[in-house]
């Protein structure tokens, strides 16, 4: 593969473990969102995505009744940017206190510091907010990696399945969509990213995806089970 400008690269299942997401920072923002929220009702941000919240359950509604919806939101991932938001806000208390460390795969960190000291440019484009990918980053299991990054995207940029966030992405790059590499473990983003004109890798990882995603599978896309086995040969 050839070298490229940049890499963009999504956060779980890609660089982190997709069980630490969901047994560690999910059910600990369902443990404490009650209480986050009670005791920071009143702080202007918090109040802002309580808010909007609200909205989208439909208008005018107790505290309580959206800490209720938060938590089935919570069960069921949505990617709705109030939750996203409010759990950045939270996972930073739980950071800061020592709870946990954001998990990444040691050859993920290995790799993105090889791939920044050579001077390349590297990017997150996740689902999580900017802020909960910067804290994950900055208190991983590996130290603080966040100053290997060069920017952040969260779906304010658009959904991780559109071809225009992709395009929106390449532009505030100022690069050609197929001067940078998109990584992720999910195959319909590759597509998206792909559509838009980047170069795309699907990240496999056995202990994420005990099924090989291979042939028909991997719709075509580059195939690497870690990013030990991502190999840049130099261009013309």
């Amino acid at each position: 593969m050839t070298r490229p400008s940049a890499i963009l690269t999504d956060i779980e299942g890609t660089t982190s473990s997709i069980a630490f997401v969901h047994q560690v920072l999910f059910p600990y923002a369902q443990r404490v969102l009650p209480d986050f929220v009670r005791h920071n009702r009143n702080d202007a941000a918090v109040r802002y995505w309580l808010d909007k919240a609200a909205l989208d359950i439909g208008g005018v509604v107790s505290d309580d009744c959206i800490i209720e919806i938060l938590q089935d939101w919570i069960r069921e991932d949505r990617k709705h940017p109030a939750l996203k938001a409010l759990q950045g806000m939270l996972w930073k208390d739980g950071y800061a206190r020592g709870e946990y460390r954001g998990h990444v795969y040691p050859d993920a960190a290995d790799s993105l510091r090889m791939w920044h000291a050579d001077g390349m440019a590297l990017y997150v484009y996740s689902s999580g907010s900017v802020d909960a990918q910067k804290l994950l980053f900055a208190h991983s299991e590996a130290g603080d990696l966040s100053g290997l990054f060069s920017g952040n995207f969260d779906t304010a940029v658009g959904g991780k399945r559109e071809v225009g966030s992709y395009l929106r992405i390449a532009h505030e790059l100022g690069l050609p969509p197929d001067d940078i590499l998109f990584l992720s473990d999910v195959v319909e983003e590759l597509d998206a990213a792909r559509l838009a004109g980047m170069r795309t890798l699907l990240l496999d990882r056995p202990g994420d995806y005990p099924t090989p995603r291979e042939g028909a599978a991997a719709h075509g896309h580059a195939r690497a089970t870690s990013f030990a086995e991502i190999a840049f040969e130099n261009g013309p």
